[in-house]
């Protein structure tokens, strides 16, 4: 990934709350027919390994998992991003010398990956899984509030994965280049949007 130095994130507790933060991440592995990539829930364990691991399923019916050898795979995990107008920008005024962009967070963690299917282990996943999504709920479901017979007929559709991270690069990219001005430009059209993840991405810019 192409990061400039005014944009890379290198702290591993910042790198970890980002991962943490988005809900769906994209796993890109390489089989013989060619390129996969799966749209997947993950939660990450950091106590395994030194950059921590990853863990999720997907379907059984999902090739991916059929067609992957033993090798390295890649986890994106994409946060907040937004359009930038130059329109924003004080120095638009000043000079006019101004383009448009696009800001936005992104992990990549890279790591051999395995799938599983023991019943026991892909449960524990799926259980785990639940209960960081039903967190904070005001009615929160549980995988033993389903019928016990219904639950392994679930599981048995779905194969487990893990994703031992060896690296991770991170990409904060949010107007951390412009100047003050700029950036409480960017801030501010980014909070008068209609869009919510606008909104969300203009608490990202830098002040200051």
């Amino acid at each position: 990934m192409y990061c400039p130095p005014a944009f890379r994130e290198e702290e591993l507790p910042a790198l970890h709350d980002l991962m943490r933060a988005v809900r769906l991440a994209n796993v890109v592995t390489s089989g013989t027919s060619g390129l996969h990539a799966s749209p997947l829930p993950l939660f990450l364990d950091e106590t395994d390994g030194p950059y921590g691991a990853l863990y999720g399923h997907l379907a059984r019916a999902n090739e991916q998992w059929k067609d992957t050898p033993t090798g390295e795979a890649l986890a994106i995990f994409m946060g907040s991003d937004a359009y930038v107008t130059p329109s924003w920008y004080a120095s638009k005024k000043e000079h006019g010398k101004v383009v448009p962009t696009w800001n936005y967070t992104v992990v990549q963690a890279r790591g051999p990956i395995e799938f599983f299917e023991d019943e026991g282990r892909l449960r524990g996943v799926v259980e785990r899984l639940t209960s960081l999504h039903e967190a904070g709920r005001p009615e929160i479901w549980s995988v033993s509030d389903a019928p016990e017979k219904f639950i392994k007929g679930q599981l048995r559709g779905i194969v487990g994965l893990r994703l031992a991270i060896t690296s991770l690069e991170g990409k904060r990219k949010m107007s951390q280049n412009r100047s003050a001005a700029d950036r409480a430009g960017v801030a501010a059209g980014l909070s008068a949007s209609a869009r919510p993840g606008e909104r969300l991405a203009a608490a990202e810019i830098p002040q200051g």
